[in-house]
């Protein structure tokens, strides 16, 4: 049996990593039969008594407003204060600041976490990057913890989600930081997926355009009254698209197929990593 570690960083990777540990919860609680107990469960899972699960993640932010609310959830109740790293003054959408700075200030602090983790796993198969690009934060520490995986943990599969901001992304360094983060992507990561920003407001707008016109035929307005806010519905798409990824491992199955199988398949070449 394998485990996987999920890394998130920034307030999108940690928006979208509560996100997809949400939904996992919610597909392995229709396992309420004890005899029918899925071992593939413990890949992203481990026992912590008393809680009966916690979460293999370590969570990353130079802020601490995504990190606190999520942990005033219930959903809070899989992570452990021993999974985080936080400051309070953010990176300023500034990838030099993420990197140079907070990468070197915090990498002692951040590669001990993902030791401690990595100790719990029986056969540790490879890490899971959630980040997005157009922040300071996503972009510079994450490229900073890519390649701390790398040296730290040169056998490892290093998967690497990224949330590529929009051209009219409001944020005017974003851009940069864009292009300075992929070269560490490509130069470390060993297969990479990027999201992009204006192709998942496209899907949220036939979403939203399908559920109004659902609502019209039946003239009920209760399909209205429960859309989510943008960015919470961006964020459930790229969860599902996680949890259909990784549903070969979570759960057992005589057809799975293996994630290293899938990338190898994938990547013709070592930096031609991006699906």
């Amino acid at each position: 049996m394998t485990q996987f570690i999920v890394v998130q960083v920034g307030q999108c990777g940690n928006q979208i990593g509560c996100r997809f540990w949400e939904y996992a919860l919610r597909e392995h609680t229709l396992l309420k039969d004890t005899a029918r107990d899925n071992s593939a469960l413990w890949n992203f899972f481990r026992p912590a008594p008393p809680e009966r699960l916690r979460a293999r993640a370590v969570m990353i932010d130079m802020e601490e407003g995504v990190i606190n609310s999520a942990l005033r959830t219930p959903l809070g109740r899989i992570f452990s204060s021993h999974q985080m790293v936080t400051d309070v003054s953010g990176s300023g959408n500034n990838w030099a600041v993420g990197f140079h700075e907070y990468g070197s200030k915090y990498r002692d602090s951040i590669t001990e976490k993902i030791r401690k983790e990595a100790e719990m796993c029986d056969c540790l198969q490879g890490f899971f990057l959630l980040h997005s690009l157009g922040g300071g934060t996503g972009s510079g520490l994450g490229s900073a913890v890519l390649e701390m995986l790398k040296d730290e943990f040169p056998c490892v599969f290093r998967f690497v989600a990224s949330v590529i901001p929009s051209a009219t992304d409001d944020v005017v360094t974003s851009p940069y930081n864009t292009v300075l983060a992929f070269q560490k992507i490509a130069e470390f990561a060993d297969c990479s997926c990027p999201i992009e920003n204006q192709a998942l407001i496209s899907i949220c707008n036939r979403l939203q355009k399908a559920q109004r016109s659902t609502a019209a035929a039946t003239r009920s307005t209760s399909v209205l009254g429960q859309e989510k806010q943008p960015f919470d519905q961006m964020n459930s798409i790229v969860a599902h698209l996680l949890l259909n990824l990784t549903s070969s491992s979570r759960f057992s199955g005589s057809l799975n197929v293996d994630l290293n199988e899938l990338c190898t398949s994938l990547v013709p070449y070592p930096k031609l990593h991006f699906l």
